[in-house]
């Protein structure tokens, strides 16, 4: 035990006993971290607001048997943009629950964290474009080794007659292989998701409302099909 120093995007955070916090991390060198934050929840704490949600921040932390204490933090970015919008916070709040959900303590992260960083980073430089969730789904599913098929059939290769998308198969399939539980696509949504899939985070291609419902909804399905769970933050926008 000793001390170290290492960097972070705060996940979320939650009490822990009467003024302390647990916080909860990606590091892009030690994954998905858990630390406690003393006193952070006394008025005059002295890590004032350095440690909530979507911050990116540089730590020193002394290192325990069960939890590494943050003896100090700065701020490197707060993305303080995002939390006075709505659409912001939602869109930021589907990307940490993802994240805090695939991420594994002790194991590097780093494209998971350069890509949730730049999510981030996008979302308080220009706001929650329409798609943004949708193409962070995508490339969230390719780091984890999950990238769904959108230009040939995932069973048999085909890239001709691809109406369905099957959430077990991995993307989009053909006629001929499709199986009950194929998701029927409408002309054009492959286009779109194919389009999102290539797209960067920041340069994301003018939103088009016939296709965009449709993307975020398959995406979506796909992600917590292989998660087995659903996301909590759409599930909330869904009312």
């Amino acid at each position: 035990m000793g001390i170290r120093n290492d960097q972070g995007i705060v996940l979320r955070s939650y009490p822990f006993g009467e003024a302390d916090r647990i916080v909860v991390l990606l590091s892009p060198n030690n994954g998905k971290i858990r630390t406690v934050a003393k006193g952070v929840r006394k008025t005059k704490s002295r890590f004032g607001g350095r440690l909530e949600t979507f911050s990116h921040v540089d730590l020193q932390l002394y290192e325990g048997r069960n939890l590494d204490t943050i003896t100090a933090a700065s701020l490197i970015d707060g993305h303080g943009n995002i939390r006075n919008d709505l659409d912001s916070v939602s869109a930021a709040g589907t990307m940490v629950e993802v994240v805090d959900a695939v991420a594994q303590e002790g194991e590097s992260s780093l494209r998971m964290f350069l890509l949730l960083q730049r999510g981030l980073k996008t979302l308080d430089l220009a706001g929650a474009h329409p798609d943004l969730v949708t193409a962070f789904l995508i490339k969230a599913a390719a780091v984890i080794g999950l990238a769904p098929s959108f230009d040939e059939c995932a069973s048999c290769g085909s890239e001709s007659n691809l109406k369905r998308f099957s959430f077990a198969e991995g993307g989009v399939v053909c006629e001929s292989c499709r199986q009950p539980g194929a998701y029927a696509l409408r002309a054009g949504v492959v286009g779109y998701l194919s389009n999102m899939a290539a797209a960067d985070l920041h340069t994301l291609p003018a939103v088009d409302r016939s296709f965009s419902g449709d993307a975020l909804g398959i995406t979506r399905r796909f992600i917590e099909f292989h998660l087995e769970r659903r996301l909590r933050t759409l599930a909330v926008l869904d009312g």
